[in-house]
């Protein structure tokens, strides 16, 4: 006999199983209701006439069974959550004049750095396998000798990032400010007073009783969050238009000292932000671009390693900086972990749960040394939206979700075209796959995202329409470029 792996390819197996368990229902009931149809038609219609007369209608039994359905259909409805759309959003695009190639980031490092060429060395050893490309951007102040970083060059690149993607997603959705109802803002580590929602609100002269938002410190998943709040209110106020800003401010975050763990961020982030509009107005379906399906968050804040592993700090000298600590990346793995145990149920299709089970079972009774099984999340979603925090963090998610280059294409060509726009990177990453003409009706969406704390958080969307390849937004004068190949290392 020819050898089994041979003569079948388990591929087909493997895909008749999962079509076999997630249809398992309808196949089940479909010989069912054929058996039914049989006999119905076996007592031909004088049968069928004398079954319905043998029934007797008494008209309270009636009126008490129409009650209690429309008794239970209205509990339903009033129970149901509302559906919330992304209608639409804008990513700011940064002008050429801030553009920083790593010959100008490196001439500035050796004379910012002048009595200290190891540290010159090892951001160059970074940047050359960071990722990034020759396009991406810093704020004004730091392309100064040596960095400017005031107050009022903050508040400049604030105003320029935010206003700019504001403008867009009025001038894309037809919205005009009164009427937002909520606006949320979230940026990391620039929080002056009065906040940045009194900034946006002051600029388009919001309603007096608008609910606002600012919220800080929660690094680079802390837009997820904020989608997570915009969702959490929307629920409890209708016919509502929710605005979130998405950003981290560069300029007083630029780190001038000599420390390695704090040089790293400046080797990586990089200008960038994103206004998004939820609505939860049932008008709004027809031309929204995404339903909210799912959000889930992870903290793992009560472990000290995991609490530090992000942290801003003096260094010696007194520079602040942001510290990334050597266990990073396996905090945000057990992070993941822990994210993936909670959405899986969710999302993954019954014959992924069910092998799941099945393995857990196994190495609980028979074998602790079995492989424990990874889900394959490529049966629940079609595209990926991984935080482009790094090369090093795609590399790592695509291992550990079993993806294929296609599926992180997105998150590498986001990374190697803007940087590391912090919380905003997940949309530059959407804006990618629609620029792309990828995005279909009925696809599903990922977006995961790490940040300081430390958490793990993900939002799943489901596309409301097939997405026309858009004339605007940031990748419209170079996406016929991309995807680039990104060597290993890039020789400076």
């Amino acid at each position: 006999m020819p050898h089994f792996s041979n003569s079948v390819q388990l591929k087909y197996v493997k895909l008749g199983y999962q079509y076999l368990v997630n249809h398992i229902l309808t196949l089940t009931l479909i010989p069912v209701m054929a058996g039914v149809l049989i006999e119905v038609l076996r007592l031909g219609p004088a049968g069928i006439v004398s079954l319905w007369n043998s029934l007797h209608f008494d008209l309270v039994q009636i009126l008490c069974s129409c009650f209690f359905i429309i008794f239970v259909a209205t509990v339903y409805f009033m129970s149901k959550p509302r559906s919330i759309y992304l209608v639409d959003y804008a990513c700011y695009k940064p002008p050429v004049t801030c553009r920083v190639p790593f010959a100008t980031f490196m001439e500035h490092s050796r004379l910012n750095l002048s009595n200290n060429p190891k540290s010159v060395e090892f951001q160059m050893r970074i940047l050359e396998r960071s990722g990034l490309g020759e396009e991406t951007c810093l704020p004004p102040a730091i392309h100064y000798i040596p960095p400017t970083p005031t107050m009022e060059a903050a508040r400049g690149e604030a105003e320029i990032v935010i206003f700019s993607a504001m403008d867009s997603l009025f001038k894309k959705t037809g919205l005009k400010p009164k009427d937002v109802d909520i606006l949320i803002v979230n940026c990391s580590l620039f929080s002056p007073t009065p906040s940045l929602s009194a900034m946006v609100i002051n600029k388009y002269k919001l309603r007096s009783n608008i609910k606002s938002f600012n919220l800080s410190g929660m690094g680079c998943s802390a837009g997820l969050i904020s989608i997570d709040l915009a969702r959490d209110l929307l629920q409890v106020h209708p016919n509502s238009n929710a605005v979130v800003v998405s950003t981290e401010i560069i300029t007083p975050n630029y780190y001038q000292g000599k420390e390695r763990a704090m040089l790293l961020p400046n080797c990586l982030f990089r200008m960038g932000g994103a206004a998004i509009l939820l609505s939860n107005r049932h008008s709004e379906r027809w031309r929204a671009k995404y339903r909210l399906v799912h959000v889930v968050r992870t903290h793992k804040g009560a472990d000290d390693k995991a609490y530090r592993c992000v942290f801003e700090e003096e260094d010696k000298e007194g520079n602040v900086g942001i510290s990334l600590s050597k266990d990073l990346m396996a905090i945000a793995g057990e992070a993941l972990k822990s994210n993936i145990t909670t959405i899986g149920p969710l999302v993954l299709p019954a014959s992924e749960q069910l092998l799941f089970l099945l393995t857990l079972i196994g190495r609980k009774i028979f074998n602790p040394k079995w492989k424990p099984y990874i889900p394959d999340f490529k049966q629940a979603f079609e595209h990926f939206c991984i935080h482009a925090g790094g090369r090093a963090v795609i590399d790592e998610l695509q291992k550990n979700l079993q993806l294929s280059a296609e599926h992180v294409e997105a998150s590498r060509m986001t990374l190697h075209r803007f940087g590391n726009t912090s919380s905003s990177s997940l949309w530059y990453e959407m804006s990618y796959i629609e620029a792309k003409g990828r995005m279909k009706k009925g696809d599903r969406v990922w977006q995961i995202a790490f940040g300081s704390g430390f958490k793990c958080n993900s939002a799943v969307w489901k596309c409301n329409r097939t997405i026309k390849t858009p004339k605007d937004g940031p990748w419209a004068d170079c996406i016929q470029r991309y995807p680039v190949h990104i060597p290993e290392v890039v020789k400076l």
